[in-house]
Order: structure tokens, then sequence, then C-alpha cells
């Protein structure tokens, strides 16, 4: 089926979607030339903007036929750049890539032989991952090589950050001014860092430049198309391109045409300096753009069908570019395209009012006409926000590819306010990834990778070794069966968590550090308070707000085996300990009572069961309490959040079998959802469950439900899908989206794929192509609960 409100979009949509992803080296060849040129003869930041500046000055230039919003990250569509001074790519990395069933990325005879002959000799022995491997302890590298915990920083730059509202009311031209304000205050006399400031400031500088250059670059392009269009309708087009992209990015946008074309600038140019895990997001989307639109449609410049479109253009920019290809466990943990550019819609204004607006219906419009994967698409839903609102947005997710997924607007403020952050910048933040929150356009919240919790508590059943990799990886805590309490049981586990998170933060401070200096982000900082005003990068503690996260993946299997534990063996004395144990070793094979027991016949998280659910509050809380509050680096600290990407398969099959049931190698629970058939009381049980986790002190958690089509089909079942999301952020829920599938046209679709090609599925904090997830992958999302109200 063409998806797009007329020929153009189904055109632009069609290329993007029928594209094979492929790799371009261009960017790879750039950054060489300068390093070559200057490093060790200037200071790194004015390197890096230097850097920026040849790219945006020499990188291809592409306008698609027919679209009205210009700029790729490579020469075209799915066309992707690599970034060898974070990885340096192998010809083997390459070779797989090319190769891999999934997730695969075209690589062209040319491309593998200048890596071979220019990127790999130049960059082997001085990327930021050589740099990183070389500082990490052995036990750091033990844990990370053995799925305890995982690392974004060794394949990504630190991002994962979002736009506000400055640029659409500030071009590179004033931000120009502000560095120089900011140049010309700075004190040499009294301050010993002015000097560090200087420098920073002047790359900001010139990578302003080369953003006001790299629109004039397109301006003149479309120009010269024009000459040479012979279509009168296009030519007048390309000329409206060409005069936009004389205004932004130098200046402030005009007109709604040009405030996307602006946002799409910044987007290509963040994106192209570093791969911030790995997009930028637009943030407020509907916030921004609102009162361009409002005042265009008034005056009778603008229609709503050609706002649509202009926004349609947009989503297909944002799908031609594929998140950067990952190798090893950061494909584990994020094995997707998905470039986790994540959309906000609704929430309330800064003065506290609700936010939706007309703007905002039109991106569910356009979301629900398109069903692209990218950009993800959320609303946010506050006490304020119009029922009429919350049930077009359940009617779109309804429909079964994954899209919106839905965030509590009142609980991602009250999180930033107990994080800290001022209520005027916590009104206009919102979350980005998957469901991380944040201070948008002021804030530094940096993912720093997944703690495997299930694999703590295996660990602490076998007093610390690993019988995965035959290695003590962990503390001696004491042989369990000598553990004469649950008491006992429980503060083992601890003393492990605690000893596995100090081993990550002391990764992570070295991480923060070489990043600091050998990668400053002098665009980024450009765009990000308070970057200018102090004088200091991104990286470096540059902005208002430095945060650090740690993701905990697997409440649900954690809580199930701790409820196994003690129900059964101290409680109840069904089994004792070496019973446990035996069973776990043999994967549960000839212990069919056991199995049966903690399977079936124990407390589970996600039923409402108070049992259960208090032992989840105890094990959330010793997370929270290890983690939260540490100092990073630049002046922020760090905190928790409960998500996994792909990482519950991964950390998965790292493991043997767990006491709730679980066999060996299959997926630990996602997000904070229930273990895999745990919750077998229905919906409203889950909410309930997963509410007394106390949200509010996170950075941000992820619920999955999954309902057949018949559940919520009719005006009931949209009444009862708004419903339940209301309830859930009544309790104070951060997030939580819906698969709504039969679970008969998954397996179908698993064993013929060819015939369910456009079929998409809600994996975790973003949606993807069934056929796009491996098998392991596709058979969970198969076997999680299909819910049902009644």
């Amino acid at each position: 089926m063409e998806r797009g409100m007329n020929n153009r979009i189904k055109k632009l949509r069609n290329q993007s979607t029928t594209t094979s992803p492929h790799i371009s080296i261009e960017r790879g060849i750039l950054v060489k030339e300068v390093y070559e040129k200057y490093y060790g003869s200037v200071e790194i930041p004015i390197l890096r903007a230097l850097t920026f500046k040849h790219i945006m000055e020499n990188k291809k230039l592409c306008i698609n036929e027919y679209e009205l919003i210009v700029g790729e990250k490579g020469e075209g569509p799915q066309s992707t750049p690599t970034y060898p001074e974070i990885c340096c790519h192998t010809l083997e990395d390459l070779d797989i890539m090319d190769s891999r069933d999934k997730i695969s990325f075209k690589v062209s005879d040319e491309v593998r032989k200048i890596q071979e002959e220019e990127i790999i000799p130049y960059w082997q022995n001085k990327s930021i991952r050589k740099k990183i491997f070389d500082n990490m302890t052995p036990k750091w590298k033990e844990c990370y090589e053995n799925g305890i915990f995982t690392e974004f920083m060794e394949q990504r730059a630190p991002g994962h950050t979002v736009a506000d509202g400055k640029i659409y009311i500030k071009g590179f031209k004033d931000f120009k001014e502000d560095i120089k304000k900011s140049l010309d205050s700075l004190d040499y006399l009294n301050d010993i860092d002015a000097y560090d400031k200087k420098i920073q400031l002047e790359a900001m500088d010139i990578c302003c430049d080369a953003m006001i250059t790299f629109g004039k670059r397109y301006s003149k392009y479309a120009r010269k198309m024009a000459e040479k269009e012979k279509d009168e309708t296009r030519k007048k087009e390309l000329l409206k391109i060409a005069e936009n992209c004389e205004v932004v990015p130098a200046n402030p946008p005009k007109t709604y045409h040009q405030a996307i074309q602006m946002y799409w600038f910044v987007h290509i140019g963040v994106t192209t300096e570093l791969n911030v895990w790995d997009a930028f997001s637009p943030g407020r989307l509907d916030q921004h753009l609102y009162p361009f639109y409002k005042k265009e449609v008034e005056e009778g410049k603008l229609t709503r069908e050609e706002a649509k479109e202009l926004l349609e253009n947009l989503w297909v920019k944002f799908n031609n570019q594929p998140a950067p290809p990952k190798v090893g466990i950061t494909l584990k943990e994020s094995g997707t395209y998905t470039d986790f550019a994540n959309l906000n819609s609704g929430g309330v204004r800064p003065d506290g009012s609700d936010g939706v607006n007309d703007v905002s219906y039109l991106i569910l419009d356009v979301m629900d006409e398109m069903k692209l994967l990218q950009p993800s698409s959320n609303v946010q839903i506050s006490k304020k926000t119009p029922q009429n609102f919350i049930k077009k947005a359940c009617e779109v997710s309804r429909k079964g590819w994954g899209q919106p997924a839905f965030y509590n607007t009142d609980a991602a403020i009250q999180e930033m306010l107990r994080a800290g952050k001022d209520i005027v910048d916590a009104r206009e933040g919102g979350v980005s990834g998957c469901v991380e929150t944040g201070a948008f356009g002021k804030e530094a919240f940096i993912l720093t990778g997944y703690m495997n919790i299930p694999k703590i508590i295996e660990l602490t059943l076998n007093n610390g070794f690993d019988k995965n990799s035959n290695k003590q990886l962990g503390l001696r805590t004491g042989d369990p069966r000598e553990l004469e309490s649950y008491d006992e049981f429980f503060n083992a586990f601890k003393k492990q968590l605690k000893y596995f998170v100090d081993i990550k933060v002391k990764g992570n401070n070295t991480i923060e550090r070489i990043y600091a200096k050998h990668l400053p982000s002098p665009f980024l900082s450009t765009i990000i308070d308070d970057c200018i005003k102090s004088g200091k990068d991104y990286n470096n503690g540059g902005a208002r707000y430095n945060t650090t996260y740690i993701q905990g993946v697997g409440i649900g299997t954690v809580t199930d085996c701790l409820s196994s534990i003690k129900y059964n063996i101290y409680d109840k004395k069904r089994f004792t300990m070496d019973e446990l144990l035996k069973a776990l070793d043999d994967n549960f094979v000839g212990h069919d009572g056991i199995h049966s027991i903690v399977s079936n016949k124990t407390p589970k998280y996600g039923n409402d069961d108070e049992y259960a659910d208090e032992l989840m509050v105890d094990a959330f809380n010793t997370f929270y309490n290890i983690v939260n509050g540490r100092r990073n680096t630049k002046g922020g600290h760090y905190r928790i959040d409960m998500l996994p990407t792909t990482c519950h398969v991964y950390f998965g099959s790292v493991m043997g079998a767990s006491a709730n049931g679980r066999l060996a190698h299959k997926p630990v629970s996602e997000g904070i959802s229930p273990a895999k058939g745990a919750d077998t009381n229905g919906p409203t049980s889950v909410v309930k469950s997963a509410s007394r986790m106390d949200h509010l002190r996170t950075g941000g958690t992820l619920l999955n439900q999954k309902f057949t089509p018949s559940v919520v089909k009719g005006d009931r079942g949209l009444e009862n899908m708004a419903s339940l999301v209301r309830a859930y952020f009544t309790m104070d829920g951060h997030h939580i989206q819906f698969n709504v599938i039969d679970k008969e046209i998954l397996i179908k679709a698993q064993k013929n794929p060819n015939e369910y090609k456009d079929l998409i599925v809600r994996v975790a904090g973003y949606s993807d192509h069934f056929n796009n997830l491996d098998k392991a992958l596709q058979d969970e999302i198969i076997e999680r609960t299909e819910q049902s109200f009644s």
C-alpha cells in the first residue's frame, strides 16, 4: 500500500523505504584530511571545529526529486557516514555489515578499498574506542565481555540530546554575536580557565560559520537546479528552497517552511559532527512550529494541507537516516536501523497551561498516514490534555504499528524538579531516545550503558562465580546454601550489585574525561544552554544540567526470582536452596516439579500482588540507592532509568536458567514490564504493579502492553485504552506503549517474512519492522502476554 497524502510524498516515501542502507566513506575521508593537516598544530576544540567546517564546506549536496526539505547525512537517502575518530571499523566489520541478515549495510568495493588503504592505517590506533579499551581495567573488560553491563560510548559519542525553541528565534549569525559577547567578557586576570574558554568559544564560532556556509551552498545549488529545470512548478519549488536556504540557518526562520528547514539543517549539523547515540531530536515540535503555522494560516499564506505536506517531507527526511552501523555487543544491545529521534507532541506550555494545539493534531495525522519507523513519535499527556487528543492518539496506536507512545507530562516534570531543574525548563522538556527525561536544549543527559540485574541475581546464587564464562566475576558473598534467611540472601545481592555498579562508574568517569579531552562537540555546544555562557563544551560540563544515566534491565525477572527464592525456600520451605541450584544447573530438565512451582505457583510481579510487588520495590530501591546521586565528572549527578532497547535479549543469552522458571539463554524481561507470561490478571493489574515503583525518582521507565485488535475495537475499546493510560498516569506512571496485533499474524510473519514485509511492531522504546528483528526478539514479542479488559 502506497502511503502519503499525494504523489510527491508517495514517491519520496517509496524512495526512502526501498533504498538499501549503505555505507558512505565521504565523511571518513574529509575527517582524515583535516587531522592530517592540523593535528598537533591547533588545540583540540579548534581541530574539531575545523573538521566540522571542512565537512560542511565539502560534503556532497543532495536535493532529491520532488522534495521540499533538503539535506542528507550522506550522499543521499539511506547513505550512512562513518565516524572513524570514534570507532574505526575493521575490514571484518565491513564484511559482517554487508553480509549479515539483519540490520545490514551494503559496502561497495570502493568503500572497502578506501577503508583498507586510508582510514584503517590512520585511525586504528587513534580512535576513541581504542582509547577507551586501553584505559579500562581488566575487571571492567571482564564484566563488559560477559554481559554484566554494556557501554554506549565505545561506538557512539555522548548525546541523545534535544532541540528547544532557540533555533526558531535565533540564526547562527545571532549565535555568533552571543559568542562574541562571551569572548569579550573573559577575565584573563582572575579566571584561570579563561584561555580554555577562549579556545572553546572560537571553536563554536567556526562552527557557526560552517553552518552558514552550508545553507548558502544549498541555496546556490537549488538555484542552479532551478535554472536547468523545465517543469515550471518544480522550478518555483526549487527557487523557494533556494530562498529558504538563503535565510536559514544564518538567520532565524520567518515562515513555517523555513522553521522546518532550520530544524533539519541543525539536525544534519549535529549528527554530522558526531553520531550522538544516535540522533538529535526535535523535542516539542508542535510548540515550536505553532506560532509560524498560526500566523500564516490566519494571513491566508498557508493551508492545513500545505502544512501537512511539509511535515510529511520532514518525516521522510528522518526515515532517510539509518542509525550508524553497530558491531559486536553494541549491535546486540541496540539492533535496529532506528536512529532514536523522538518527537514530542502535547504536554504543557511554559506557564503550565495545556500545550495541545492544531499542529499537535496535524502531527498525529502525519504519523498515521506515513507509518514510518522514523521519527519515533510520542504524545505527552498531562492532566490538562483534552480527551479528544488522547483518544485520537489511541486511535492511531490501536492500528497496530507501535506509534505513538504515551508519556506522562506531569510525571516527567516532577522527575526533573526532583533532579534540581527549573520549573520552566522542566515544562519545556520531555522525553528523547526511548523514554529518557531531560530539559530540552539545556541538558546533557548521557546514557552510559545497561546493567544486567538478573545476571547479578544469578551470580549471587553462585557465590560470584559465572558459569557461563567459567570466571569469578563477582564477590564471594557466601555459599547460598549456607544463607539462613532471605534477608541474608538479599544483602548478598546488594553487595554484588554495588560492586558491579562501582566498576561501571569508575569506567564511566574515565570515558567522560576521554571525550572531554579528545572529542569535544563545539557545534552541538553552540545550541545547548549554557555552553556559550560558560565557555565550556557539551562534553565537558558546559550544559546547564549534566546528568549521567545507568539503565537497569530486567526488573520483572529480578522480582520473580526474588519471589521464588523467598516464597518457596524461606517462607513455605517447598524445596531447598540446594535443590533449586541443581534445577538451575540442569536447566530444569528432570526437575518438573520445581519448574512448575516457580513458574506457576509463586507470586509474580504484574498481577497487583502485594507480596511480589513489594519485592520489586525493594529491588528497584536498591538499584536506585546504589546509583543515584553519585557525582559525575561534569558537575552533575548519576540517575537511573529502566529500559532495555534490545539488550534484554542479549543479557538473557549470557545467562543460565533463572529462579523464576526462565530457561537458559532466553530473554529476560524488558523495561519494567512483567516477565513473559507472568502477568495473568489483566492490564489494570499490570499498571497497578508497575505504579508501585517510584517513577518520579527515575529519568524514565518503559512499560509495554500487548492487545489483540478485537480488545480495543470500537468506541468501547478506544475508551478503555484511553482510560488505562489516564489511570496509569494518575498513579505517576512514566510511560506506556502498545502492540495491537494478533499473535497468529506474528507467527505467520516469522514463517513467511516475504508476505509481511511492511509489518511493524513496538519493540522497546521504538518501533521496527518485524522482519528486521532477530528470531529471539521475534519470539519474545510473540510470547508477550495478550491482555484483555475483560
